[in-house]
């Protein structure tokens, strides 16, 4: 309430009592803004003078109201030092009988009860507010206000989030949608209505995608499809479902990282009919859970795979491995899923063909680079409010996530330094200005750690134990492998939760870092992605899989394959017209000059645009034999 309110309420209560003329009193200039107030056992009103007390106190009575502000005159006598409080002669009482209590009588002959004035200016909810602790849905929900920009997914989630649900696993309820429809597993059905808005709201940012459903739902390219898919359960996903689904495929979907579905986009899916298996803060054990729940399900088995990460095809290989005799293929985005299909393929074991979704063009050039530029301060904001200049940071990893987290961070004022195993990368680094260092020169003195490697074990508890008080660590690669989060769990280390996805880890001396979203990945986490970029991902899946379920028997053996140089850009094309840009065409005189045909491609194999192509290269790896053979595996389509 504001300061209007305040005095009101003063004035209701202060006219049950006797009639009182205040004189000269001074207004209360020493009273801290917003302490708030205690009732004793003798229901008398204190005032905390601490400041921290007086935050969590606040924080424990969302719905008390706040107290004086130094200098308001209507709340003036609520004064937290006793000596300080206004002197009987500067009040008179006509009727020292009134209300009873005690009188005196003041030199000058008039009488005056301040005790007594004291005792009654109190709020309505004071004392039964501050009397009670919250509870535990109390305090989450109390935590949910308080950080909401860091809460829930993408938008202000918090604002309608039934808290009393917050206990129940989703496992546990019996949830239908309007249809009658019970086959999904989600937060809150209740929330379908908000997440059809932010799912309007991301089509608007995804011109491909949205020109692709328009154009080919006639034809029902996917018509037949059962596709599985494992990946970040956001709006910009639910447009890319939705578009299979207008293409003629059925699709059944959980989530690749337990912290960034937005639940109310999970209920909006659910409400389409979608069978959706993911929450957002699930556990290990509800992780793989919702990934049998969508494959493991009577009458229906998948017969196309889009993952982001591997888990979902590892745990078929693991569990289902007699399912891969009707899958015709996998397409996977990830670097992580990526090394992990190169290792079956190198094995054997790889029974279907598979799609590298990660190393095309719009996905390393965009997605890895311009969508990590932008989301990792917003990563870093909305979960620290840290501020970036000046601040000494460690990028652990220069291929395209790296480049633009330094991009960003430099940008701000940040001093950069990077590490890097790649001596191309690392050249890279150090032309772009940037300081090369191993971890260990500088991990005593850095503000900021952040590792996009997708390695494992890059961050280790000789570094952790290293850091300086109140180092922030964070990872933005697609595992949660890169931080050593399990070392962190030991008997003499403390773990504090400050906010959702935002923990203190404090060692026995005091140090604390701060940890975010627990070592997993921070974007998508914490904050939120830029749409437009994700277009471009999600319209080349798309494709992969269009061209994998129709592809004739024959075209694609059992091993990894590239995307083919015309459909990078043809997704390049579709975002075009967003920026109402006009390309150039080439004259039949040129095309020759040239040696290209007019409408593409117009790139060879390995032209990789600049700095595209940094992480590990599938070249390097022994898979499928030379270089020159590899690009042949790219296809045309």
């Amino acid at each position: 309430c504001d300061a209007g309110e305040k005095s009101m309420s003063v004035q209701v209560v202060a006219a049950k009592m006797a009639e009182v003329e205040l004189k000269d009193v001074p207004a209360v200039k020493d009273s801290p803004a917003g302490s708030p107030m205690t009732p004793t056992s003798e229901g008398k009103t204190l005032v905390r003078n601490d400041p921290h007390e007086a935050g969590s106190s606040a924080a424990a009575s969302p719905t008390a109201e706040p107290s004086a502000k130094a200098g308001e005159g209507s709340l003036g006598l609520l004064n937290p030092n006793p000596a300080k409080m206004p002197q009987a002669s500067a009040m008179k009482r006509t009727d020292p009988q009134q209300n009873g209590g005690e009188a005196f009588v003041n030199r000058d002959g008039t009488v005056a009860e301040a005790p007594r004035m004291k005792k009654q200016i109190q709020f309505a909810d004071q004392k039964q507010e501050f009397n009670k602790r919250p509870s535990k849905i109390g305090r989450r929900s109390l935590s949910r206000s308080i950080s909401q920009s860091s809460t829930d997914s993408y938008s202000s989630a918090a604002s309608y989030t039934d808290s009393s649900d917050d206990e129940t696993s989703p496992r546990d309820k019996q949830q239908k949608n309007s249809k009658g429809n019970g086959d999904f597993c989600i937060k809150n059905i209740k929330q379908a209505d908000f997440g059809r808005r932010e799912i309007e709201i991301a089509e608007q940012e995804m011109p491909a995608l949205m020109a692709l459903r328009k154009r080919a739902q006639g034809e029902k390219p996917l018509a037949g499809a059962k596709v599985v898919g494992c990946t970040h359960i956001t709006a910009q996903t639910a447009v890319l479902m939705e578009t299979l689904s207008a293409l003629g495929a059925q699709c059944r979907w959980a989530a690749c990282n337990i912290y960034s579905t937005q639940n109310e986009v999970a209920a909006a899916l659910a409400e389409g009919g979608f069978s959706v298996f993911a929450w957002k803060g699930e556990s290990e054990d509800d992780f793989w859970w919702c990934i049998d729940r969508c494959v493991n399900v009577e009458g229906w088995q998948p017969n196309m795979i889009l993952d982001d990460g591997g888990d979902l095809t590892h745990w078929i290989y693991k569990k289902y491995p007699n399912m891969f005799k009707k899958i015709k293929g996998i397409v996977e985005e990830s670097v992580t899923g990526v090394h992990r299909l190169y290792q079956l393929s190198k094995a054997g074991k790889l029974c279907v063909p598979a799609m590298n979704v990660n190393d095309s063009v719009t996905k390393q050039k965009f997605d890895n680079l311009y969508c990590c530029r932008e989301s990792i301060l917003d990563g870093l904001k909305r979960t620290t409010d840290v501020m970036f200049g000046g601040k000494q940071v460690v990028v652990c990893g220069y291929g395209e996530v790296g480049k633009g987290c330094c991009a960003a961070l430099k940008a701000m004022g940040s001093i950069v330094y990077v590490t890097e195993i790649d001596p191309i990368c690392a050249l890279q680094a150090c032309m772009d200005g940037f300081r090369l260092v191993k971890l260990n020169e500088v991990i005593r003195q850095v503000d900021i750690v952040i590792t996009c490697t997708g390695n494992k074990n890059v961050v280790v508890r000789e570094y952790l134990d290293r850091m300086k008080n109140g180092c922030i660590v964070c990872n933005m690669g697609h595992s949660n492998t890169e931080i050593d989060v399990a070392s962190l769990r030991t008997p003499e280390l403390t773990w504090e939760r400050v906010r959702s996805q935002v923990d203190h880890v404090i060692w026995p001396d005091g140090k604390r870092i701060v940890l975010l979203a627990e070592g997993r990945l921070l974007n998508l986490s914490c904050s939120t992605v830029p749409t437009f970029v994700l277009s471009i991902t999600a319209t080349t899946q798309a494709l992969a899989l269009i061209e994998l379920y129709n592809a004739p028997e024959g075209r694609y053996k059992q091993d990894v394959y590239l995307l083919p140089k015309k459909m990078d850009e043809y997704v390049a094309s579709l975002h075009l017209p967003t920026f109402d840009a006009h390309l150039t065409e080439l004259s039949d005189e040129q095309a020759k000059y040239l040696g290209l045909n007019k409408n593409g491609p117009f790139k060879p194999n390995y032209y990789r645009y600049g700095n595209a192509f940094l992480f590990s290269s599938y070249f390097d790896r022994p898979v499928g034999g030379s270089r020159d053979n590899r690009v042949k595996k790219e296809t045309n389509i």
